[in-house]
């Protein structure tokens, strides 16, 4: 047998012993880190179908907005700036504005959340709703201002008014769902 000298005991103390990386772990990890923007996907997808709500056409941008700010500010990694400007392109191709108006207004969310992140994250609920409240109007003065400039026109504000308000109106329901998912993601098992 052979002796176990000192820098092993402290090496093994500092890289503790780790599960064997097996297919289901890596496929588990890639669903972990995919949720985000799956899940912003998918609400994007789902309200532009003929679903005949009220203020249908302002659903969909009000929940990107929100569910870029909430990922963007708790799990920031899950949400890259790719992402964020492919699910715009994928929004401006499904006609909510014209094309680059939804990526500039979801990664200047995406960048006003990270730059928060540090004093937010450790805020309570309220703090961070006003945040986004200040972060969703600043975005849609921004979509107005790009609408009103691609089309040389001066563009109501009563759209841009009611976009604001559903997405800073939806995203306390939709931070409890996305709060219970983030749970999930980082402690799978909860003892």
């Amino acid at each position: 047998m052979p002796v176990e000298k000192p820098l092993d005991r402290v090496a093994r103390r500092v890289n503790p012993i780790t599960p064997r990386q097996t297919l289901f772990r890596r496929l588990d990890h890639a669903a972990r880190s995919s949720l985000p923007v799956v899940t912003t996907i998918l609400l994007l997808l789902m309200l532009n179908g003929p679903l005949g709500l009220p203020a249908q056409a302002e659903l969909p941008p009000a929940t990107m907005l929100a569910c870029v700010f909430f990922w963007s500010l708790f799990r920031p990694r899950a949400m890259p700036p790719l992402a964020v400007f492919l699910i715009g392109v994928l929004a401006d191709l499904l006609g909510q504005f014209a094309i680059g108006v939804s990526e500039l207004a979801l990664l200047a969310a995406q960048a006003m959340a990270v730059r928060l992140r540090r004093g937010l994250s450790q805020q309570g609920f309220m703090i961070v709703w006003l945040a986004y409240a200040l972060v969703a109007s600043l975005c849609t003065a921004v979509i107005w201002f790009m609408q009103s400039l691609l089309t040389l026109t001066i563009m109501p504000p009563g759209p841009a008014l009611l976009l604001a308000t559903l997405s800073i109106g939806f995203y306390p329901a939709l931070a409890v769902f996305f709060t219970r998912a983030h749970r999930g993601i980082t402690d799978p098992d909860p003892v």
